[in-house]
């Protein structure tokens, strides 16, 4: 390759080497394509692809704080004594 990573690729090369730039991508991983020496484009795997495009199933809400990173961190959170509000309508 021309660029110092493994699995960076210049425009030019990658269009001549495109079969084992899809090869490099599905055996080895994410590969960057640099035009003027900066990222352009990365060619992933479409496995790769699906995981981080597709979003999971929507739980319930109590799923969704169950699943917090705070979730059994001992966190309390002390309700204000104000009560019910009054709202003029």
């Amino acid at each position: 390759m021309t660029t110092s990573h493994a699995n960076t690729w210049g425009v030019a090369e990658a269009k001549n080497r495109f079969s084992e730039l899809i090869e490099q991508a599905r055996r080895v991983g994410p590969q960057a394509i640099t035009r003027h020496g900066k990222t352009a484009v990365v060619v992933v795997d479409a496995i790769t692809w699906q995981q981080a495009t597709t979003r999971p199933p929507s739980g319930s809400f109590v799923d969704f704080l169950l699943s917090s990173p705070l979730a059994g961190s001992g966190l309390e959170i002390d309700r204000l004594p104000a009560g019910l509000r009054t709202v003029d309508l």
